[in-house]
């Protein structure tokens, strides 16, 4: 309420009189008329009203009945309570090490990270990333805590079974949970950081290679051949 009287420079006070406390009386709190107003806004908005004097044809005074937002304010109050209000998605998350050292190891492991995915749903949709080798992550995104764990815990046996399959080995190293975003942050950073890693040891191999090349081409045996004792 008071983001909304501050952005549209209105008064607090006069929104509380004509919106907070008509739906404290109706609703017992506000709290829950906002709940309703999130999927049915007008159902809860259109039905709250002011009165307004104005000077009638006959220069009388007269009352008049009006709706108690004008609709700007409306779309701003329902805008910033759908915002608030809104359940997020949690994000969960399990951490494994998966290990397969069979011929053609790494298609067996992809196809295991493909079971594992394939475990997930509409609701629930599993991704599964590789962190550096043997570690691996399977995270999902869902309002229902325990459906997502659950969900995990089969992509994680499902992957397990196929690796198996393989004689290939798959550990839990952190179980499915809820991670906060601040995890999830340290986690992309930590495989950033990895990714950026890979990449000066990859550059420096490629130019140990051009010196080696380079130096190739001098015929060691004759080099210094003019040069006498």
């Amino acid at each position: 309420m008071r983001h909304v009287a501050e952005t549209m420079k209105i008064d607090l006070e006069d929104l509380y009189i004509h919106v907070g406390w008509p739906l404290y009386r109706k609703y017992g709190h506000a709290f829950e008329a906002f709940k309703v107003v999130v999927n049915d806004p007008d159902s809860v908005l259109d039905s709250l009203t002011r009165e307004v004097k104005e000077v009638g044809p006959n220069g009388q005074e007269i009352t008049k009945v009006v709706p108690a937002l004008s609709e700007d304010v409306k779309d701003s109050l329902v805008k910033n309570i759908r915002r608030r209000m809104t359940p997020q998605p949690l994000k969960i998350r399990a951490d494994i090490e998966m290990k397969c050292f069979q011929f053609d190891g790494v298609l067996h492991i992809k196809d295991a990270m493909r079971k594992a995915e394939a475990a997930g749903n509409k609701d629930c949709p599993v991704k599964i990333k590789l962190v550096a080798p043997p570690a691996y992550v399977l995270n999902t995104q869902t309002l229902d805590k325990e459906q997502g764990i659950s969900v995990l815990n089969k992509a994680i046996e499902a992957c397990t079974e196929e690796i198996a399959r393989h004689s290939g080995k798959l550990t839990v190293k952190e179980a499915p949970r809820a991670v906060s975003e601040r995890e999830d942050k340290l986690l992309a950073e930590h495989m950033a950081k990895l990714g950026r890693e890979n990449e000066e040891i990859s550059g420096d191999e490629d130019s140990e290679a051009e010196e080696d090349t380079g130096m190739g081409d001098i015929d060691l045996e004759n080099t210094g051949s003019g040069i006498t004792d």
